[in-house]
């Protein structure tokens, strides 16, 4: 006869299994390998120099990401179910919330990756309702998680100057990707009063993730001359400061190229002399802050920095540097600016396969869906 505590454990141990405890310190950060993929696809299809083997590389890359983002959305979802205490917990958590902002931009860069190459596999029509689907799902997501996340933050949240870190910036840098890539969409919309609205509420994620982010970089800015470099393991979220720098300068340029056929003139020439205006400074502050993260990561390396999945910040955010240079080429015709593309487009390839590699190897070993320590 079984006595009454065993019969306890168990049944205890049926429902951990049940629960899936695999799932449980599976966060939102997650979405950031798909966002990272998916960046390889788009980038590489506004490339300025079409090598051979690009397009067959761009496809292949969207595959992936769209593979893994069903995967993620998948585990994500089960998270939620199983696990709904550790999920309320990583809310409430100033260091894990903000990653909610990575959900948006998977879904928007998927969506764009398919109107971009994945039509060459799955046909125009269906890649226009995909890319339809995902922009408007990741622009709801993006522009609820801009607003609740500094709330949570404001009144939630237990934090100090010193734990401010570039981490805050990705709720809010979410509707910039918004701004981005709604352009791609305006071309099959009806002429007149769609096309226009979509254009201007594309402008008004510009800038309303432009004026937060600008709120949000003295901050972190601030934390890094008082309080010295950032944990070796944090350190790569340098990177993320890029996000909003590429990604805006990206925006203006996609928005100028659709600007004649959602908006009359005068609107439309000014919108195409702000594309230059705006966007080559801030490419000279992005190339500024590249070069000053890239000095604290070499430095943070020297240290002994280990592999965490901070590294997918090596991609997404430089990828949007890359957008943005290859649209400034298009509106000067400055050839420098298309090897600035290309260039960048290199060291984008190689931070995925560094973050890929690891990534699997953490995988497949269990490391990373351990309990953090």
């Amino acid at each position: 006869m079984h006595h009454p505590s065993t019969l306890t454990a168990a049944t205890e141990r049926r429902e951990e299994r049940r629960r899936l405890p695999a799932l449980r310190h599976l966060g939102p950060h997650w979405y950031a390998p798909v966002m990272g993929t998916a960046i390889i696809a788009n980038a590489g299809a506004g490339l300025p120099y079409q090598f051979p083997g690009l397009r067959g590389l761009s496809q292949s890359m969207w595959v992936l990401s769209a593979a893994a983002l069903v995967t993620v959305l998948t585990a994500r979802a089960g998270h939620w179910l199983h696990h709904r205490d550790q999920a309320r917990a990583h809310l409430l958590d100033p260091a894990v919330a903000p990653f909610y902002g990575c959900l948006s931009m998977a879904l928007l860069a998927v969506g764009a990756g398919t109107l971009l190459v994945g039509g060459d596999l799955i046909g125009q029509g269906p890649a226009v309702a995909v890319d339809t689907v995902l922009y408007a799902a990741g622009t709801a997501v993006g522009l609820v998680a801009a607003v609740a996340v500094p709330y949570l933050m404001v009144a939630r949240h237990k934090v100090d100057a010193g734990s401010a870190g570039p981490v805050w910036l990705l709720p809010l840098v979410a509707p910039m990707v918004s701004a981005a890539l709604g352009p791609l969409l305006i071309p099959h919309l009806a002429a007149g009063q769609a096309r226009e609205a979509l254009l201007l509420a594309c402008y008004a994620m510009f800038g309303l993730s432009l004026l937060a982010t600008l709120l949000m970089l003295p901050l972190i800015f601030g934390r890094l001359i008082v309080g010295g470099p950032l944990p070796p393991a944090l350190t790569p979220t340098l990177f993320l400061v890029l996000g909003p720098l590429g990604q805006s300068t990206t925006a203006v340029n996609q928005l100028a190229d659709q600007a004649p056929r959602a908006i009359g003139a005068p609107y439309a020439e000014g919108l195409s002399v702000f594309a230059v205006v705006y966007g080559v400074p801030v490419m000279g502050f992005a190339l500024l802050w590249l070069a000053l993260a890239t000095a604290l990561v070499v430095r943070a390396a020297r240290r002994g920095m280990g592999f965490a999945m901070t590294w997918w910040a090596f991609t997404f955010p430089v990828g949007t540097c890359v957008t943005g240079a290859a649209g400034l080429a298009r509106h000067t015709g400055l050839v420098a600016l298309e090897w600035l593309a290309a260039g960048l487009y290199a060291l984008l390839v190689l931070a995925w396969l560094a973050a890929a590699a690891h990534t699997l190897r953490g995988l497949v070993s269990g490391r990373l869906l351990a309990a953090p320590r």
